[in-house]
């Protein structure tokens, strides 16, 4: 029983963990360098990135990579740092 109370406490922690980078609509940016960030930072394919950046434009808002605190926050750095708006949720 210890153990299986243990394992799942340190599931619950890690999942705590997980997060996910939201890219948000801007006026300034254009596609073609959204496109390009996406694949840079966050490993995307053209056409994923491409999507991404239509689903930003339309609503306002899309989920562009998921994953441990540490990732989702140099990643964040790295697209804010470029003039990207992005949040960790």
């Amino acid at each position: 029983m210890k153990e299986s109370t243990e394992s799942q406490e340190q599931e619950q922690t890690t999942l705590q963990k997980e997060g996910v980078l939201i890219l948000f609509n801007d006026e300034v940016n254009s596609f073609d360098f959204v496109i390009d960030v996406l694949c840079t930072v966050c490993d995307h394919t053209e056409e994923q990135a491409e999507q991404c950046a239509w689903i930003t434009h339309y609503k306002g808002k899309c989920q562009v990579f998921s994953g441990s605190y540490e990732e989702l926050s140099v990643k964040a750095t790295l697209m804010g740092d470029v003039g990207l708006t992005v949040e960790i949720h």
